[in-house]
């Protein structure tokens, strides 16, 4: 197995990723949480609806079913500050996530720019590598074809 070649900023993209996982999981229970405490505010005004429209009988009953719909009335209440307070939560995952999202899509372009600032520098050595070969090439040629029309003859010896 390869090391990275950037082993702090591959550490870092690591723990990031672990930080955006943790922060949208927590996102998705809390969006889970408010849709449970939604549904129980929806249930219980559902009650409340369907109760209060049940006013026939005698005083005593109707007393009872004052103080059932009261107990109803103080529960919905509660259900929907806990709903309130669940949606609270949510938004502060989703600001959570959002802002783990950013930091590690930071990382991971970093990551991916240094990826190719290295591939640039290997194709100019590479490159570098092949310009030097072919001018190598280019000088035994020249020299071959200046030795040719010289007969054959030493550098030292022409025009003599």
């Amino acid at each position: 197995m390869s090391r990275p070649t950037d082993p702090g900023l591959a550490a870092v993209a690591r723990v990031r990723a672990v930080r955006e996982r943790d922060s949208r999981l927590g996102l998705v229970k809390a969006l889970a949480e408010v849709r449970e405490r939604e549904a129980e505010v929806a249930r219980l005004e559902q009650s409340l609806q369907v109760h209060g429209r049940q006013l026939d009988g005698d005083m005593g009953r109707f007393v009872v079913l004052c103080q059932s719909l009261a107990v109803l009335r103080e529960a919905a209440s509660d259900a929907r500050r806990r709903a309130e307070s669940a949606t609270l939560v949510a938004t502060d995952a989703q600001s959570y996530w959002t802002s783990d999202k950013a930091r590690l899509g930071a990382v991971e372009g970093l990551m991916e720019r240094r990826a190719d600032e290295r591939r640039a520098e290997a194709v100019r050595a590479a490159d570098a590598v092949t310009d030097e070969v072919a001018s190598v090439g280019w000088l035994r040629r020249s020299r071959a074809a200046h030795h040719a029309q010289d007969g054959g003859r030493p550098a030292d010896q022409v025009g003599a």
